[in-house]
């Protein structure tokens, strides 16, 4: 398919583009909401604020785009990576000017460096869809999971616990610093040029927007291709219910205070989401793909009432060790389906056009959770936090016989017309 490189180097170039996009999205999923409580926001105007996440939904409109143009003297995927980096950096610079007072404009570059971010995703996705083989895909996913959740831990944990000493613009800079040595280390990289098969027969379909639409359409239309999206938007509906509320759970009603959430959640608690995350694409790479997510599916709904368990205590016996448990497991089942899944979903797209065709797929995970954080709040502020955490659980046991539609699916493959 590519110009062969060794394996480590291809994951290791990959992660170091997960990375950079998981920076800004740590923030706005682990620092923003804590932000927000601070600055006395209500649950249900918290849970909104996810809104600013939007690009991550909007990405399949224009995920085409990316798939279609690109320098292939520069690299075609890397046409769309260094200048997203580099508006990235220049957004994330900004933030660290702006006053705590304007908040609408906080939240605007918030939503601005999603936009950026997501629209890189589509082009480091497609370059992952270009450069693995069916049989990496699990070492793959690995790279993408884990170094995604890195960013996430550094611009979500790592810079929140030390906002107490550089504060929310050191934070900001020091996110700035990272983004840009990642785009000398892409400057430096070239990528490697598809064989002369594999280009033809995407040059076939990337004649225009319309003939890639129209093999999408194809695609969705083969067998297992509308129960694939279905799967992929609720197997996270029930977590994503649980996790947006947590914090605010810690904060509100166990009186945690930032620099401790920032310590346990985003650097204890995502060590086991790291390591589930390499335990589910090591997984994956041994026994079948759909075995693992089915596996990992049923544990991860277990481990939400966990937290269920943990929103039943007593302020004051609510401590680091009862929440590295509790939150500790639910975040290694979650992270190992995550990587599961997702290879998964790479597992079954068109290759031709797998930029397009994985972002949708991965564009409809976000459309499936989406409505469980943006509601969590409301819920939360209707019925308490207990009541909100056990209708997660609910909603993910629900969801496990859906993972049945998917399990007689053939896999796509490049001759799909």
């Amino acid at each position: 398919m590519t110009a062969r490189q060794p394996l480590s180097a291809r994951v290791a170039i990959l992660s170091v583009f997960y990375l950079v996009q998981g920076l800004p999205f740590g923030f706005q999923a682990k620092a923003l909401p804590v932000y927000l409580t601070t600055h006395g926001l209500s649950l249900t105007n918290i849970g909104f604020a996810g809104a600013v996440s939007a690009p991550w939904l909007l990405k399949p409109l224009w995920a085409p785009i990316v798939d279609r143009y690109g320098s292939a003297r520069f690299g075609r995927r890397r046409s769309w990576i260094v200048p997203l980096q580099a508006a990235l950096a220049s957004t994330c610079l900004g933030l660290a000017f702006v006053p705590a007072e304007a908040l609408g404009l906080f939240l605007g570059m918030i939503a601005l460096t999603n936009l950026f971010a997501a629209t890189m995703d589509i082009a480091v996705d497609g370059l992952a869809v270009d450069m693995l083989e069916p049989e990496e895909l699990g070492w793959g996913n690995i790279a993408q999971v884990v170094a995604y959740k890195v960013g996430m831990q550094i611009g979500g944990g790592i810079l929140l616990w030390a906002s107490q000493w550089i504060g929310w613009r050191g934070l900001f800079q020091a996110m700035t610093a990272l983004i840009v040595i990642a785009l000398l280390v892409t400057l430096a990289w070239h990528e490697p040029r598809r064989d002369a098969a594999a280009h033809q027969a995407e040059a076939k379909i990337r004649t225009s927007i319309r003939a890639m639409l129209k093999t999408l359409g194809q695609a969705l239309a083969s067998k297992g291709g509308i129960a694939l999206l279905v799967v992929v938007a609720s197997y996270k509906i029930g977590e994503s219910i649980s996790d947006a509320m947590f914090e605010p759970f810690l904060v509100r009603y166990a009186g945690w205070g930032e620099s401790r959430v920032g310590l346990v959640l985003g650097i204890y608690c995502m060590f086991f989401s790291l390591a589930g995350s390499f335990v589910g694409g090591w997984l994956a790479s041994r026994i079948s793909i759909l075995r693992a997510v089915v596996g990992f599916a049923v544990a991860r709904s277990l481990a939400i009432g966990g937290v269920v368990w943990l929103a039943t205590l007593a302020p004051g016996e609510i401590g680091n060790a009862e929440v590295v448990v509790a939150k500790g497991f639910e975040e290694l089942t979650g992270g190992a389906l995550t990587t599961a899944m997702f290879a998964f979903m790479m597992s079954r797209v068109d290759r031709r056009i797998g930029a397009t065709h994985y972002t949708l797929l991965a564009g409809v995970e976000v459309f499936g959770k989406a409505p469980g954080g943006l509601f969590s709040g409301v819920l939360a502020d209707a019925v308490g936090f207990t009541a909100t955490f056990a209708t997660g659980l609910g909603i993910s046991l629900l969801c496990l016989p859906l993972l049945t539609l998917v399990r007689a699916a053939p896999a796509p493959t490049d001759d799909t017309a």
